[in-house]
């Protein structure tokens, strides 16, 4: 099994509703995002998936959140805009965009800083 990753930076501004703690206010992070993809084949010249292509699907999907309040965009205008629900929202709109390509997702990571991240794994 050969498992490819990619990683992108991107600054936007964020608040926990309910939280109930300093979180709950405006703030900001350079988040980084970390995608990995599995397959068990090579390609005719021995690749297992392009990383152009795979951080080229993700700037697609992080180009809508650079620079803004996440809470703005949805679907986190109806939902809460924690790092566990970023994270699962990427996967959902990244997964789509591979549906053609003979990998699957095996992670989606997000880290708010240095110290702290949430991964999302399909079932």
């Amino acid at each position: 099994m050969y498992e490819v990753c990619i990683e992108h930076e991107f600054d936007a501004a964020h608040y926990l509703r309910g939280y109930q703690g300093k979180c709950e206010a405006l703030h900001g992070h350079r988040y980084r995002v970390v995608v990995k993809v599995k397959t068990a084949q090579l390609n005719a010249i021995g690749l297992a998936y392009d990383f152009t292509d795979l951080k080229r699907h993700l700037n697609d999907i992080l180009a809508r959140f650079d620079h803004t309040c996440i809470n703005d965009v949805p679907p986190f205008d109806q939902i809460n805009a924690s790092a566990e629900n970023i994270a699962r929202t990427f996967y959902q709109e990244l997964e789509p965009k591979l549906a053609e390509a003979p990998v699957t997702i095996s992670s989606v990571e997000v880290w708010e800083s240095p110290q702290t991240s949430v991964t999302y794994t399909p079932d």
